[in-house]
């Protein structure tokens, strides 16, 4: 029978290998879509969604004494106990939601933009993440017109910048491990 090719030479088919080739190949394939661009964008975008979730329901739960609805005149303190709870949870489900949303969408098109740059370019440098932060800035903001546009591409920009240069800094401490005391 002949096998694929892959770069470690002929492989066996999947009815051939024991268990472990077979997990060992599996674990090969996912990584390997992990390293890809549609597997960082992806996960970028799964853990945008949750940061956001965990960060729209914190943000929520801070704004408990709101009005109810359209009219300003009621407010949430003003209903019965039950009431103010459905409310406030509904509330906080929304925000939450709204929240994952979008750190998720933003998550995903920095990601994104961030491989496609670091693809195009060969190199693996700074300029991708401040070239993937001006796009992404850009783009999300070009609705509102040429001027939004560039103050979006400026500041995501400088954020992508900062958020590099402190994560590749030497001078930042290494993390704490057990043997440290």
């Amino acid at each position: 029978m002949i096998g694929t090719y892959s770069p470690s030479g002929p492989s066996k088919a999947l009815s051939e290998m024991t268990q472990e080739e077979q997990a060992e190949e599996g674990a090969k394939k996912f990584v390997e879509f992990m390293q890809s661009c549609p597997g960082k964008t992806a996960m970028a975008g799964g853990s945008g969604f949750f940061l956001g979730g965990f960060f729209g329901l914190f943000m929520a739960s801070m704004a408990y004494d709101v009005p109810v609805g359209n009219n300003a005149a009621a407010h949430i303190s003003e209903l019965p106990f039950k009431q103010q709870m459905k409310l406030q949870f509904s509330d906080m489900a929304k925000r939450s939601y709204s929240s994952a949303k979008n750190f998720g969408y933003i998550g995903m098109v920095y990601s994104g933009v961030e491989c496609c740059v670091e693809s195009l370019r060969a190199k693996h440098d700074i300029y991708n993440g401040v070239s993937a932060g001006c796009i992404t800035g850009a783009g999300l903001s070009i609705k509102a017109g040429p001027q939004a546009a560039l103050v979006g591409c400026a500041g995501f920009a400088a954020f992508s910048t900062a958020i590099d240069l402190y994560l590749r800094s030497e001078s930042a401490p290494p993390p704490k491990n057990d043997y440290d005391e």
